[in-house]
């Protein structure tokens, strides 16, 4: 069965950096767009980053420029580098299987989730 595990969550300070990860099984993992989705308390989920099966990637307007996604397909691993990181960052955030335009609205292509905390 699809399995998706992210890790690489944590706390940081503004201006700091983290890198998620996601690791992927149970389905042809090259052969699907992957996008990264996230969810402040409160709030609903958020499209944050797709890449699609060729590589071409896609960002929000709130992260472009400051996250990097990125697949590795020989490791069945999705990847999110995130760079100057700000309070509005904070939420829970989700690898998924999933394009861009349907990321947000199938919770059941996503993982578990890792936690990312953005605070002085």
């Amino acid at each position: 069965q699809v399995q998706l595990v992210e890790s690489g969550g944590g706390m940081v300070q503004p201006g700091g950096s983290l890198k998620l990860s996601c690791v992927a099984s149970g389905f042809t993992f090259w052969g699907f767009e992957m996008s990264w989705v996230r969810q402040a308390p409160g709030k609903g989920p958020e499209w944050v980053s797709s890449i699609s099966i060729f590589g071409d990637t896609y960002y929000s307007d709130s992260v472009k420029g400051r996250f990097t996604i990125s697949r590795d397909n020989a490791k069945n691993t999705l990847y999110l580098q995130m760079n100057s990181l700000q309070p509005e960052d904070t939420a829970l955030y989700y690898c998924a299987r999933a394009p861009r335009a349907t990321a947000t609205m199938t919770r059941q292509s996503w993982g578990q989730g890792t936690q990312v905390t953005v605070s002085s």
